[in-house]
């Protein structure tokens, strides 16, 4: 059992628990030291930094959603499942919480968590489920030319663009919602399905990496270029040879490596850390982000040039409530897959079942579908899911009364507001109105819940994902 990553134990499953209770920390620690390498957690920021300096992703995360600075609330827990679902997808998630709550595990599975545990959780129930979720880990991991799933037009045109912009060389901007399937897109549609297939397709996530080590792990380094450089390295670019390289997150760059990173771009060429020869890169430039980057452009936390390098062709993944009967389709593909690979029979579903699944907006895209079957795999074997079961694996909201926008009777239509508004002699922007609207109806939902991000959510009437994720953005533009 570890506090600090030195050196993991290669014949044993890496895992991460996250809990600011020493003495639990401690005991289960202690208990699962025979089956995983352990790495010791208390909070979401000291995860991060632990993460940073891992030589390899953890392949399970038990992770407490009660976590400082507010243990009696799920937000950091929940905040930290979102981060290593982003940043190392291939890591299975399991949250743990002394408050059991139906909301909480159905949000946690929402973004991204495989399965949840109530606290007391005794070590042998628990090992039991650790293991049953690093089962479906080999699968995830193994690359594939396996073609996207799917008929809807949004999918349809997704393959037009990947049909038109495989085989060039120029670089690629993928652009999606978290859990949307940018990485496998990638490697999928721009990489095994092109002649670069024979040589390395490479992955970074650019938000794992300490700013301090990305300018190394991307170009290389020297011997002695910086303390712990014992010896030459070569980085990513040189690596990915003439494959692919993938830059995920890469709106999470160091404004400081995105000028180097352009001048890769531009020419091809780069140099290691604490070297002064010029080496030439041939790999293929493959990015992706969950922002928009146009807006961080104009705040100036993105840099134009580099934008306008990496997007000379855009990609657009669509989230999984625009893909119509994709969902079903993927539910049948995954149901058969994941019962295939446990050696058991698959589960089957009700109609009510079914009409429920389709109707289902899916908040954490096919990431979340794919543990939901994991799960109902996993604890159904042979059996019939039906409608009710169904319900208690999805993060549905409660409707909200008047949930239409209708204003008061008596009041201005927001027709008249607007031509009020647009007759005046003052410049108008949209997106500045639209902006400060939805801030401010955040702002108040938020303070009538008392901080309850669940209770302002069903207020606002949306996903409590999506309100996290506009609460992250609205945050990003002020």
């Amino acid at each position: 059992m570890k506090t600090m990553p030195d050196h993991a134990l290669p014949d044993k499953p890496l895992l991460l628990v996250v809990d600011d209770d020493p003495l639990l920390a401690e005991t289960l620690g202690l208990a699962l030291a025979s089956d995983f390498d352990v790495v010791l957690s208390h909070s979401r920021p000291h995860s991060t930094q632990l993460l940073r300096q891992l030589r390899r992703p953890p392949d399970l995360a038990l992770v407490d959603l009660g976590l400082p600075p507010c243990a009696h609330r799920p937000d950091e827990g929940f905040a930290l499942i979102s981060e290593l679902a982003a940043s190392s997808p291939q890591t299975k998630i399991v949250a743990l919480s002394g408050q059991n709550d139906a909301d909480n595990a159905r949000h946690a599975r929402t973004l991204g968590a495989v399965d949840f545990v109530a606290k007391p959780c005794p070590p042998e129930t628990l090992l039991p489920l650790l293991h049953r979720a690093l089962r479906y880990r080999s699968l995830d991991a193994a690359p594939t030319a396996e073609a996207l799933i799917g008929n809807s037009p949004a999918l349809h045109k997704l393959r037009t663009q990947l049909q038109q912009y495989a085989d060039s060389p120029f670089p690629v901007l993928i652009e999606g919602e978290s859990g949307s399937g940018k990485e496998i897109v990638a490697r999928n549609g721009l990489h095994f399905a092109t002649a670069r297939r024979k040589h390395p397709f490479l992955a970074l996530n650019c938000a794992a990496i300490a700013p301090s080590l990305v300018e190394a792990t991307l170009f290389g380094h020297a011997k002695g270029a910086f303390t712990g450089a014992s010896a030459a390295r070569a980085g990513y670019f040189e690596e990915a040879g003439d494959g692919t390289l993938f830059l995920d997150e890469i709106g999470e760059l160091p404004p400081e490596l995105q000028a180097k990173l352009l001048r890769v771009l531009e020419n091809g060429e780069y140099q290691r850390v604490g070297e002064t020869q010029s080496r030439h890169s041939r790999a293929r430039i493959v990015a992706a982000t969950n922002r928009d980057l146009r807006k961080e452009v104009r705040a100036g936390r993105f840099r134009a040039d580099l934008y306008h390098r990496l997007s000379v062709f855009t990609i657009d993944v669509p989230p999984l409530r625009e893909m119509d009967d994709d969902k079903r389709l993927l539910l049948e593909h995954f149901r058969l897959h994941y019962s295939a690979q446990a050696m058991q029979a698959p589960f089957s579903r009700t109609a009510d079942a079914l009409t429920l699944w389709r109707g289902y907006t899916f908040p954490g895209n096919v990431r979340e579908l794919r543990n939901i079957v994991i799960r109902l795999t996993a604890r159904f074997p042979g059996q019939t899911v039906d409608a009710a079961t169904l319900r208690e694996e999805l993060d549905l909201d409660d409707e909200t009364p008047n949930a239409s926008g209708t204003p008061p009777a008596g009041a201005l239509s927001f027709v008249d507001t607007a031509l009020q508004r647009l007759s005046q002699p003052e410049p108008f922007r949209l997106d500045r109105l639209l902006a400060t609207t939805e801030r401010s109806y955040i702002e108040a939902a938020l303070r009538l819940a008392h901080g309850n991000v669940s209770q302002a959510a069903r207020l606002l009437g949306i996903n409590r994902t999506t309100l996290y994720h506009r609460m992250d953005t609205t945050a990003r533009e002020t």
